[in-house]
């Protein structure tokens, strides 16, 4: 990718990951021009990447949109995801310094804070954090770069609850299972810790309410 069009495209991928951009969104091309002061083509090019890798789609005088995912799409992304990231997980386990270790038990003490004060979207760009830590230690590129492809399009707001309170409750859930996955690499049970990230992080069963 040349720099203009990697600018737009890490800008359009971080809004979807984030849950700013919703799924069946039309994507406001004028906007993007003004916001990155960048001219059409780069964001076109950009465009065109996200619907070749399947997370936009394209319609004649429609433009572009992300695509959203039924029930059945996301517990077949979660089965993916999960033997990838149990796979990473398990490669990085003896790979994780002290120092990354205690970064990321400093995410799982903020995701806390973020559920009880309701700022969801903190929680989920930690929580992203959390995983990109252990995920970027694995050694494996071509793995890493899977895991990006995969992760974008499994998009937050496909499984968003309008309970709070019911939410607080799944992601402090969500987060005790990050904290296992701490004391596992702690322990550097690197087959233990790849079938817990597959079997119960990202358990299908789960996929249509819970976030990762």
């Amino acid at each position: 990718m040349n720099n203009l069009k990697e600018k737009v495209y890490e800008y359009i991928t971080s809004n979807i990951i984030n849950g700013e951009i919703m799924p069946k969104q039309r994507i406001d091309e004028q906007q993007i021009c003004r916001e990155l002061a960048v001219s059409r083509t780069p964001v076109r090019e950009a465009l065109l990447q996200l619907v070749a890798e399947g997370v936009l789609s394209k319609e004649s005088r429609k433009g572009f949109s992300v695509k959203g995912l039924d029930d059945d799409e996301v517990s077949q992304l979660y089965v993916l995801i999960g033997a990838l990231d149990g796979l990473a997980a398990g490669l990085a386990c003896g790979r994780l310094t002290e120092e990354t270790l205690k970064e990321m038990e400093f995410y799982t003490l903020s995701m806390d804070l973020a559920i009880n004060t309701a700022n969801f979207s903190m929680y989920y760009k930690q929580q992203l954090i959390f995983h990109q830590l252990y995920i970027d230690r694995c050694g494996n590129h071509m793995l890493i770069e899977k895991l990006a492809e995969l992760k974008k399009k499994l998009l937050k707001s496909n499984y968003e609850i309008d309970d709070i309170e019911k939410k607080k409750e799944i992601l402090l859930n969500t987060n005790s299972q990050h904290k296992r996955m701490l004391e596992l690499f702690r322990s550097r049970e690197a087959k233990l810790l790849r079938e817990y990230v597959e079997e119960v992080h990202w358990d299908a069963q789960k996929a249509s309410w819970e976030s990762f």
